[in-house]
């Protein structure tokens, strides 16, 4: 049995990083142009390179989007970039239009090629389509059950992966091809600039016809007609592997590094758990405990099991149980001091948790709070800030700490 790979968002050299220590196996990203998360901080090409080296040393790859609809004034200048990203040592592109794909083939012809979700492939003849043109793999469209995916599976040349998206934010639209952006603010989802405008607060009304009434539920923050659940497949991982998905992605480019980090390390204990025994695999509820805590919102399982009417989520907030308070730069075993980079307040005497790749999490108290400089303070309260602590427990390099919100 071949192991899947997971593949996590990486929205900045950072996050990129995280992903790859918290057991990525791959990470997907924006490039300077034709990606869709143009708010997402992105790379340069600079950082680029660099985030392609940290993970080659580590033997993971590096997927670049550029999976946009573009218009003809999109395609100015896009064989150089292609060139580019060949050059820097990209293992694939992710690609939505025959534009850029035939681009591809012809100025970088050994350049992996990845077809994106915005494709909406729903069958396998169409996939096989796709795949005689020089498409190495196959996103799913998120619309597609497990039945459906392993039809395809069975359909399709071996040497043909497919990928299909296990957990984050899902769409209204149709495999994200989406015009409500562009309707009501006048930015385009297709190129890159969702406003997310299915989250906003809706009233329905239709001023013809008074006495024709549609039931939607309201409560007291709005009504969200178009608001989607979370995708969440962690309690049933077992079932996405057995349809014969090769490449398990997570959604969420936008989120942070804390998400990132927790999501990847769940799904990497899972496909571990099942690859070890998959005769005997059992789901445990502790890879779920990192996902409540992570901003997210309600979860359900898509589209996998049929089920196409259960995905509105009445409320536009995420939900959050934990906050990310610092990242460990570095700890001494003789002095018990951990230097600290701080991401959000926490207090002199606080009980946090770690996070860390391996293991499970467990809780420590931050003692003795001091400056860089060895000053007594009662608070890290300034953002990035450098500060010390004495743990008891010995900590890592890299370890997230981590606070339940209050």
């Amino acid at each position: 049995m071949i192991r899947p790979e997971i593949l996590a968002p990486a929205g900045n050299l950072d996050k990129l990083k995280i992903a790859i220590d918290f057991g990525a196996d791959a990470v997907y990203l924006g490039g300077s142009k034709l990606n869709l998360r143009a708010f997402a901080d992105n790379f340069t090409n600079e950082q680029l390179k660099e985030g392609v080296k940290y993970a080659h040393d580590r033997n993971r790859k590096v997927y670049v989007t550029m999976n946009v609809f573009p218009h003809n004034a999109d395609l100015g200048g896009v064989e150089d970039y292609i060139k580019e990203l060949y050059e820097t040592g990209v293992d694939a592109i992710i690609a939505s239009d025959p534009a850029i794909i035939s681009a591809a083939r012809e100025v970088a012809p050994n350049l992996e090629i990845h077809l994106s979700t915005q494709a909406n492939n729903v069958n396998w003849r169409a996939a096989k389509f796709w795949y005689e043109q020089g498409v190495k793999r196959i996103v799913m469209a998120r619309e597609l059950s497990l039945t459906e995916i392993k039809e395809m599976r069975d359909n399709l040349p071996e040497e043909c992966e497919i990928e299909a998206f296990v957990h984050g934010s899902m769409c209204i639209s149709y495999s994200g091809r989406c015009l409500i952006s562009n309707y009501m603010v006048g930015r385009d989802a297709n190129r890159g600039a969702c406003a997310q405008a299915c989250r906003f607060k809706y009233h329905l009304v239709e001023e013809k016809r008074p006495n024709e009434f549609y039931p939607v539920v309201e409560d007291e923050n709005g009504t969200y007609i178009m608001n989607s659940k979370d995708l969440c497949m962690i309690e049933h991982i077992d079932d996405v592997i057995k349809a014969g998905v090769y490449s398990l992605k997570i959604e969420g480019r936008m989120k942070s590094l804390y998400y990132v980090a927790a999501v990847v390390k769940s799904y990497k204990q899972a496909v571990d758990a099942y690859m070890k025994d998959p005769d005997n695999y059992k789901f445990d509820p502790k890879w779920m405990e990192n996902l409540n805590k992570v901003s997210h919102r309600v979860y359900h399982t898509g589209f996998y099991y049929g089920q196409s009417g259960e995905q509105v989520y009445e409320d536009s907030a995420y939900i959050r149980h934990a906050d990310i308070i610092g990242i460990v730069r570095e700890y001494d075993e003789e002095t018990k001091i951990a230097t600290i980079e701080q991401k959000n307040k926490v207090l002199n005497g606080d009980t946090v948790e770690v996070l860390r790749p391996e293991g499970d999490n467990f809780e420590v108290v931050l003692h003795d709070m001091t400056e860089e400089n060895g000053t007594p303070i009662e608070s890290a309260n300034r953002a990035k800030m450098i500060y010390k602590v004495r743990v008891e427990v010995p900590l890592k390099v890299k370890d997230l700490i981590v606070k339940d919100k209050e």
